[in-house]
């Protein structure tokens, strides 16, 4: 009965949400189809140059067998802290290469190709889904708090917080789904087969960052009611780029550290669509990913303040 009523709930809070952003687009149609282009050159301009190449040679290498060879090298690691198989590790080195949300691309590819099971999947994307350094180091540190010093501290945190966050679901299981299709379906691995999956994934990617620039302007008004400060932090759980940006400059240095870290590991409301997008066929409880973030979320945040005491 109380499930009932909390799923009840949930229905009307999102209808009423999406009746307000409904009504928001209605009343300043131009105001927000310029909205919805500003979402769209930001993925055209700094998400699509460096995420679709990536995916695409990724791609590649999966299907030529070279990331298996690669992988062995950090079998026993895996193993032992994460009860995984070897391919995690080149998971991870992607996620962190390249960023949000090419560690969740990588899993669902290995996933579909039958490389990895879907436990073995749901396992890895609990650290193998960060951010990468250009936006940390690059992006927040050095651009938003001025401070490189900040972003090697945010990025560290959010890396030491991944590690230990895939200790703590090393032992889940999930229910196993048949995988004989997608096997076949690796098989009869070519290019155009890759070039066309990686556009519909980027695209989606696109799709859905477009939206979440509407869906923040709309609320901003709504934000504006809170703190300054408590409003930055909020919106930074919907979006961390515009997020971290009203963090940077809301909050001292310090606590801004901490509250980047948080959210940049939490990863945001959109980051996770875009990830449960591109990992729909590993079909993932999105209860699970959401306790993966916040717990990824809460371990960076604490290793933040632990470094910020002894470096700042």
């Amino acid at each position: 009965m109380q499930k009932t009523l909390k799923i009840n709930f949930l229905k009307i809070l999102l209808t009423v949400l999406i009746l307000y952003i409904l009504c928001s687009i209605i009343l300043k149609p131009q105001f927000y189809l310029q909205t919805t282009l500003d979402g769209l050159s930001a993925w055209a301009l700094n998400v699509l140059p460096s995420l679709l190449p990536f995916i695409f040679f990724t791609k590649l290498l999966s299907g030529l067998g070279v990331i298996d060879k690669i992988s062995k090298l950090f079998a026993k690691p895996v193993e032992k802290l994460y009860k995984a198989p070897p391919l995690a590790a080149y998971c991870f080195f992607s996620s962190i290469i390249s960023g949000y949300p090419v560690g969740a691309k990588v899993t669902a590819d290995l996933y579909q190709a039958g490389k990895i099971s879907r436990t073995d999947a749901c396992k890895m994307l609990s650290f193998c889904s960060t951010s990468g350094p250009m936006f940390v180091i690059g992006a927040v540190g050095a651009g938003m708090f001025g401070s490189a010093l900040a972003g090697y501290i945010i990025f560290s945190a959010h890396l030491l917080g991944a590690f230990l966050n895939g200790i703590l679901y090393r032992k889940i299981k999930l229910k196993e789904f048949d995988q004989t299709k997608t096997k076949q379906e690796d098989k009869n691995f070519n290019i155009s087969s890759i070039v066309l999956d990686c556009s519909l994934s980027v695209i989606s990617v696109g799709a859905i960052i477009a939206i979440f620039f509407v869906v923040i302007t709309s609320l901003s008004p709504l934000l504006s009611l809170l703190p300054d400060s408590v409003s930055a932090f909020f919106g930074g759980l919907i979006e961390i780029t515009k997020g971290c940006l009203d963090i940077s400059t809301e909050m001292p240095l310090k606590i801004g550290i901490v509250c980047a870290s948080f959210v940049i590991s939490f990863g945001g409301i959109s980051t996770m669509l875009q990830s449960s997008a591109l990992t729909s066929e590993i079909k993932m409880p999105i209860g699970l990913m959401v306790v993966q973030k916040l717990t990824h979320a809460l371990l960076s945040c604490l290793i933040s303040i632990i470094l910020v005491v002894i470096i700042l």
